[in-house]
């Protein structure tokens, strides 16, 4: 299942690798449905996010253990809700077929929904995602990821049915695995969005510095003059963006060189977007946000990131573990969110910006505010806590997924890769290599309008399969 994802790529693999899976959900009990599907969901997030150790033994330079227990705590988890979804397909199918054929795309999406929500959620390897280059990506600005893993579930448990029925029942089934692929073809079609005024020329600067050296006092001076140097030279690019703490220092302490930008930018019509750590004293606490600055001659904006990652950049312990942390040398302090509704940026030349920082752009429907105002994307990154495993491809692909949900082009910058520019069908119109310097520039399209699912994000997918389920909840309790 996992190299149905990137940088695989191999989404025809989906109903080839479920089938047996949804065969499962039929022909066993609900308990044993439920520890097979677990099993399954075992083994595909062990090897979808085995990055996890790599970001926290490799860079974070924690013991080999610490990782194990994070990555193995994080899959069973992910895998205690394959369990759920394989009880409740068995429960309320009954081995039934033609049960199924509804039963297992909606259990299977509120789950798959469920999990990315719940303790702020993980919504990684989400089926969707698997198919933003399929003919089911055109279900994307209709229903969201969530929607197109519905019709990807749907078309498969059709196959299945198919299989198992004979004269016109297989007929129609047969029908219905066509009907998702040749609606999603013909909404593939549509352009929801229409152009704002002239492109915006633009330019991504990734300076590729590794995560070990990153942080290092001595690279500090040359990563500034580095960014500053790549930005001169795109001195005709109306919008320059950096990657996420593109500046490895605090606002205050770098102070000088922000408003030499400023002054670089002065009077240019320009703007330079960074990511830095900005500080803020509230009734004499620090607090530390992780954050994306804009800058344009005296006007200064910034937007701080607000899903922050557990374990990563707050730590959700009890003060003596946090003092344990402290003693072990390993990061301890918490990073501050940003307000859950925050002001767009806005760039000289008037175009408002949709900011999302490293994951955040795995939770689509936590974008949605910022449309229609918003004509182009933005998401930074810091995907070198991963090295060259499958992770930033794996993020690459979501952030073509958010622009293919709302009809805007996105502008990615990440410290060592994968930088790109993705148009609004979600194509990837440009991208650099990874770990090494890059400056692209290209023509960026604003857009304006909003697709059905930037007006209603997951609420109808999400509410039709609850209705769904409580339907045959209801079933099967009265045949108990």
């Amino acid at each position: 299942m996992t190299t149905a994802f990137a940088p695989f790529g191999l989404s025809i693999l989906v109903p080839v690798v479920l089938l047996p899976l949804l065969y499962v959900y039929l022909s066993v009990s609900p308990r044993d449905a439920g520890w097979l599907s677990f099993f399954f969901g075992f083994g595909l997030f062990l090897s979808g996010t085995y990055w996890i150790y790599i970001s926290v033994v490799i860079f974070g330079e924690a013991p080999a253990w610490i990782a194990l227990v994070l990555m193995l705590g994080l899959v069973l988890i992910m895998s205690a809700y394959f369990f759920a979804a394989g009880w409740l397909i068995s429960r309320f199918a009954q081995g039934e077929p033609w049960l199924l054929l509804l039963v297992a795309p909606a259990t299977w999406v509120f789950i798959e929904w469920l999990r990315g929500w719940v303790l702020t959620g993980f919504p990684w390897l989400a089926v969707g995602y698997s198919q933003a280059d399929s003919l089911l990506a055109g279900w994307a600005p209709v229903m969201g990821v969530y929607g197109v893993s519905f019709m990807a579930m749907l078309a498969t448990t059709a196959i299945l049915v198919a299989i198992m029925s004979e004269g016109r029942q297989r007929v129609i089934a047969l029908a219905i695995v066509v009907l998702p692929l040749l609606s999603g073809g013909i909404l593939k079609a549509i352009d929801w969005t229409e152009p704002k005024g002239t492109p915006v020329k633009s330019t991504i600067v990734q300076a590729g510095i590794s995560q070990a050296e990153k942080w290092l006092p001595e690279r500090l001076r040359p990563t500034l003059e580095f960014y500053r140097d790549a930005a001169a030279r795109a001195s005709d690019s109306e919008l320059v963006v950096w990657p996420e703490v593109a500046i490895p220092s605090l606002d205050d302490r770098v102070e000088p060189y922000i408003r030499a930008l400023q002054a670089d930018t002065d009077n240019t019509g320009r703007s330079i977007v960074f990511g830095i750590l900005e500080r803020e004293e509230i009734r004499g606490e620090a607090r530390i946000y992780n954050s994306v600055m804009l800058v344009s001659g005296d006007r200064r904006q910034a937007y701080r990131k607000r899903h922050l990652v557990p374990f990563g950049e707050y730590f959700p312990v009890p003060p003596g573990v946090r003092e344990w942390m402290r003693m072990m040398s390993l990061p301890h302090n918490d990073l501050a969110a940003g307000d859950d509704v925050q002001p767009l940026l806005e760039a000289a030349n008037g175009e408002k910006l949709a900011v999302a920082i490293c994951y955040e752009d795995a939770y689509g429907a936590e974008q949605l505010y910022a449309l229609p105002d918003a004509s182009i994307l933005i998401n930074v990154s810091n995907d070198a806590w991963f090295g060259d495993s499958i992770a930033p491809h794996q993020h690459l692909e979501i952030a073509r997924m958010r622009s293919l949900e709302v009809g805007r082009a996105a502008i990615r910058a990440t410290n060592t890769g994968i930088s790109a520019f993705i148009s609004h069908t979600g194509k990837v119109l440009d991208s650099g290599a990874q770990f090494e310097p890059v400056t692209m520039t290209m023509d960026v399209q604003p857009r304006q309008g909003s697709t059905p699912y930037a007006r209603t994000g997951n609420l109808p997918i999400v509410g039709f399969c609850l209705v769904v389920m409580a339907a045959f909840w209801l079933r099967s309790r009265a045949r108990l």
